[in-house]
């Protein structure tokens, strides 16, 4: 979704352009067995970020991801039993059932904790860290919620006070994949002295870089707040996504491009956007936490940052940040440190903190033939594609 800022009404203004399109559904045929699963086998992201590889190690136990978005499904079959009980701070519009209600929120948690379901959890959708546990957190509604109307009229601070209740209340890791990146966008104090709050808890916050890369690139809260993990987004060649925002505060590349995504219809879709290259990100955060509790969210930042694959020419680019992020590198560079003062929140941070931003090197891109996300102002950074790719269980 493109942002939820303080007031809950402005950041459902595109909250679900994520649903916006309409969603003609293709089924893909059931594979004949197991382990040709279509979902499964569409999963490119799992592979470039070599999950395998960090496995070995953990898959996220023992670690709390906050998903802050529109709602969590906790009955889908793919987060049966990982997700804890949350909170709502709308406190209105689409409920269980409906069908503008937890889409986004769900994509994400599947994108970050996914288990997957059936007899070996070999169908459906499985997660970067799929040991972790989800901790939902309700701050914006879908775009194409009918209370969003109300919502823009309401006053709020939805956002600053889910990072704050996030904060408090056992999560290690919070996911924003979500932002404002309008051309009227800005910071706000509140949201800032919030997600400072999380970092000197000891708590690592990874958001979304935008969506605005084909309309001005316009800088988007919360990514730019100091001390945050602002993640881009690559398409499965690591080529940078020309919907992706390029700015100063990239630190890191994730997949974000034909991104297999869980829904509470119980289909599976294949969207774009940033919200779901944050998503990635978060659950690899969340494996080196597993791996390393000790370590600050500066620490695992720098980590990220210093163990990147794929980097830019010069190193790094407003673009990719310093390349796309490779959880199985930083758990083994992670063992080398010692665990720091989480005080520390901006450690690991470089440049300024707001402003214009250097200008991107020019760099290849290329367009993969979806429009320009709709999404302006506020809502979530994940478009889905007109297409259902396989039917895990009858829709509701």
């Amino acid at each position: 979704m493109t942002r939820a800022r303080t007031n809950p009404g402005r950041a459902t203004t595109a909250a679900a352009a994520l649903l916006a399109a309409a969603l003609t559904v293709l089924p893909v045929a059931t594979a004949p067995a197991a382990h040709a699963d279509p979902v499964r086998d569409r999963q490119w992201g799992l592979q470039a970020l070599r999950t395998t590889e960090a496995w070995r190690t953990t898959k996220g136990e023992g670690v709390t991801v906050a998903v802050l978005d529109t709602g969590v499904d906790d009955r889908h079959p793919d987060l049966a039993g990982s997700v804890l009980p949350g909170r709502d701070l709308i406190g209105f519009g689409a409920a269980r059932g409906d069908r503008s209600w937890a889409r986004h929120g769900t994509a994400m948690a599947g994108i970050i904790a996914g288990h997957g379901h059936g007899p070996g959890g070999e169908e459906g959708v499985l997660g970067v860290a799929p040991g972790v546990k989800i901790l939902p957190v309700r701050v914006i509604l879908e775009g194409s919620d009918k209370a969003r109307e109300k919502a823009r009229k309401s006053k709020g601070t939805a956002l600053a006070e889910g990072i704050r209740w996030a904060a408090d209340h056992g999560a290690d890791v919070i996911n924003l994949s979500l932002g404002d990146d309008s051309k009227s966008a800005h910071a706000d104090a509140g949201e800032d002295a919030a997600v400072q709050y999380a970092l000197a808890k000891g708590v690592s916050v990874v958001a979304s870089a935008g969506n605005g890369g084909e309309k001005g690139d316009h800088i988007s809260y919360p990514a730019a707040y100091p001390g945050v993990i602002a993640v881009t987004a690559v398409d499965r060649h690591g080529v940078h996504a020309s919907f992706s925002t390029r700015r100063w505060y990239a630190t890191v590349s994730a997949p974000g491009v034909d991104v297999v995504i869980a829904d509470p219809d119980r289909r599976y879709y294949e969207g774009w956007g940033t919200s779901a290259a944050a998503a990635f990100v978060s659950g690899a955060v969340a494996l080196v936490r597993s791996a390393h509790p000790d370590l600050t969210p500066a620490q695992i930042k720098q980590l990220l940052i210093d163990t990147a694959r794929n980097r830019p020419r010069g190193g790094r680019s407003d673009a990719k940040g310093y390349g796309t992020v490779d959880p199985a590198a930083a758990i083994r560079e992670g063992a080398r440190i010692t665990g720091g003062d989480p005080k520390n929140a901006s450690a690991g941070f470089r440049g300024q903190y707001f402003g214009p931003g250097p200008q991107p090197p020019a760099e290849e891109s290329r367009s993969f033939g979806l429009l320009a996300p709709a999404a302006g102002g506020l809502g979530a950074l994940l478009l889905l594609a007109a297409f259902a790719l396989h039917r895990a269980h009858r829709p509701r």
